[in-house]
């Protein structure tokens, strides 16, 4: 399996950031890890060898990004708006270093977000927010609304940064029409809390008729070896 190891100062971010490529070919796969966790995450829990059929034959390529939660929405001695504001400058290090470099190795147009967890936020609400580069994303056992990290504050960019909001106000024919093409898959199990916010969240898409497939689990289903038989399933390609 060929594994890369990728490491510069991010201008975004005006710091160094890391990540991992795993795969040589195939569709673009942009992996978050879990809350405040790190690039090496996924391949530490056994991820990428569930995934090593669909790697060596060329069918995913993988690119697992690192978190700055600790920076963000987990930095609780920060105003809620700084928070947010260090969320934006990781969306633009995404968005003008990350996926040109994934367009200059690869240039496979089809691109799946990933995430499992607090990961699974950061991967439904990239591609929400940018459907014209995303073709498929993949939250499981998510949470949509962000509110409860942000002590009570409201901004413009709370607003556009949580997909339970934006979402619901969604007017735009263009953005709704750029959205329906988007394969949305929300994973998530019965006994887990976010389960509530998961059948919402898949409701409000449904109203503004968005398709998306929200998939129930029994049980809590919230840990890793759930984590990857919800990956095997729903990633796609051949197996």
């Amino acid at each position: 399996m060929n594994r890369e190891y990728h490491r510069w100062y991010s201008p975004s971010l005006e710091r160094d950031m890391e990540l991992l490529i795993f795969g040589h070919a195939g569709a673009r796969v942009l992996i978050f890890p879990t809350s405040m966790g790190r690039f090496y995450e996924w391949e530490d829990r056994g991820m990428m060898d569930a995934l090593r059929g669909h790697l060596d034959n060329g069918w995913l390529q993988i690119y697992c990004v690192d978190s700055v939660d600790e920076e963000s929405w987990y930095a609780k001695w920060k105003h809620p708006g700084a928070r947010v504001w260090r969320h934006v400058q990781y969306e633009q290090y995404l968005l003008r270093e990350v996926l040109p470099l994934s367009n200059q190795k690869n240039h496979n147009p089809f691109l799946i977000t990933v995430g499992a967890s607090f990961g699974a936020y950061h991967a439904v609400n990239f591609a929400l927010r940018h459907p014209h580069l995303v073709g498929r994303t993949i939250g499981m056992s998510g949470i949509y609304d962000i509110s409860r990290w942000l002590d009570g504050y409201h901004d413009e960019n709370v607003y556009f940064q949580n997909p339970v909001e934006y979402i619901a106000n969604e007017s735009d024919p263009g953005r709704i029409h750029a959205l329906k093409q988007v394969d949305i898959i929300l994973a998530v199990g019965n006994g887990d809390s976010l389960y509530g916010n998961n059948t919402y969240f898949s409701g409000l898409l449904w109203q503004k008729d968005i398709g998306n497939a929200l998939r129930v689990w029994d049980g809590w289903s919230h840990d890793w070896p759930y984590w990857q038989q919800m990956l095997r399933l729903y990633i796609g390609g051949h197996d």
